[in-house]
């Protein structure tokens, strides 16, 4: 007996939690949106160091990816888990303002295929693909625009004293088709279907700009009386600049592709471009002092990974478009400077995003279940 009393018993072997895809919610597409951005950036940057072009079309082909991906994961949620599914957009005012991410995700990958993916797919196909995902993004974009505050009005339990940035992310989704749309002018047939695309995007730039303003008072609102109510939330602070750049972004987008559509109009639309993205790049500006500032002091106090980091990466990279767009129209070098650095910035934030993302999917911490 003292023999066996002496004897260990083996160790069993780790259990990995298996996924969990009824805790899948549309949240997870912001690491499409923050991928795809980062292929659009590198793709727009007004400097052309060697290598740039390929790794923006290694990182649109991730995008398109891990869209393809999560799309599958989120019909297999949608069909075998209703009611998380239905708990979450009905029943959950936290989770159903991330309903504004899938269509940003489809328009974004969109952009990143006609711009880089027809170098790989050819111009044709990558016209197609970005059709399809451009008018499917903003039909969805649309939809939740309209949606979630009318669920907001009529069903969730909210409170203007408790918003936080999050609460932009439905309305941000039409600013984003805004800007991606007119890239398809082009390759559109002469005459009224480019005139109609260019006031469409024209229509949803402003649907997306007068409900962020009508928004971001409220979220100020909210930030001022309840804070933050985790130090997880912190990086939601960057959303702030999601419209700011997008907005900028679009009215540069809609300027050059007015030029051959709508001549009699298009300087006015430069000088409005130029004027307006000068101003509120300097407001967004300020504000990504306040998000970092508030981020690092987060940072010191534990704040602990989660997805909300890909926050760190989208509003970030409109910036950058936007920041690109005034140096191209500008010819002033200080935004090209502006627009290498906020890049920067931006591939640090996807590599902490990313990284911490793999890490909690390895090790069963996100979407994991005993």
């Amino acid at each position: 007996m003292s023999t066996m009393a002496g004897i260990r018993p083996l160790a069993r072997p780790a259990v990995r939690p298996r996924p969990d895809l009824a805790q899948l919610g549309p949240n997870w597409y912001a690491a499409v949106m923050g991928t795809a951005i980062l292929a659009t950036g590198a793709a727009v940057l007004p400097v052309r160091p060697p290598g740039l072009t390929g790794f923006g079309e290694v990182m649109w082909a991730l995008s398109l990816a891990a869209l393809l991906v999560l799309a599958g994961a989120r019909l297999v949620h949608l069909t075998r888990h209703r009611g998380a599914a239905r708990a979450q957009l009905l029943d959950n005012p936290a989770t159903a303002v991330f309903y504004g991410c899938p269509p940003m995700a489809l328009l974004a990958v969109g952009l990143g295929t006609l711009l880089l993916g027809s170098r790989v797919i050819g111009t044709g196909p990558a016209v197609a693909l970005d059709a399809v995902l451009w008018g499917l993004g903003t039909v969805y974009a649309l939809a939740v625009a309209g949606g979630i505050p009318y669920l907001m009005i009529t069903r969730h339990r909210v409170s203007a004293l408790e918003a936080n940035p999050t609460w932009l992310l439905p309305v941000v989704a039409p600013l984003v088709a805004s800007a991606c749309g007119p890239a398809l002018v082009p390759h559109l047939p002469a005459g009224q279907a480019r005139e109609a695309m260019l006031y469409g995007c024209w229509a949803l730039f402003g649907i997306g700009l007068l409900a962020t303003l009508v928004l971001l008072p409220v979220v100020f609102t909210g930030l001022f009386h309840s804070k933050l109510s985790a130090l997880a939330l912190t990086p939601t602070l960057f959303l702030v600049l999601g419209p700011l750049g997008q907005s900028v972004t679009a009215v540069h987008q809609l300027a050059d592709a007015a030029r051959p559509v709508l001549p009699a109009l298009a300087p006015a639309m430069l000088d409005l471009a130029e004027l307006y993205g000068v101003a509120v790049i300097g407001v967004a500006m300020l504000w990504l002092a306040v998000a970092l500032t508030a981020n690092l002091r987060a940072r010191r106090a534990g704040m602990p990974f989660a997805m909300t980091w890909w926050a760190f990466t989208f509003p970030i990279g409109t910036c950058v478009t936007g920041a690109s767009a005034l140096a191209r129209h500008t010819g002033f070098g200080g935004f090209g400077g502006l627009a290498v650095g906020l890049y920067l910035l931006l591939a640090l934030g996807w590599v902490l995003a990313a990284g911490g993302t793999a890490a909690g999917l390895a090790r069963g911490r996100l979407l994991g279940r005993g």
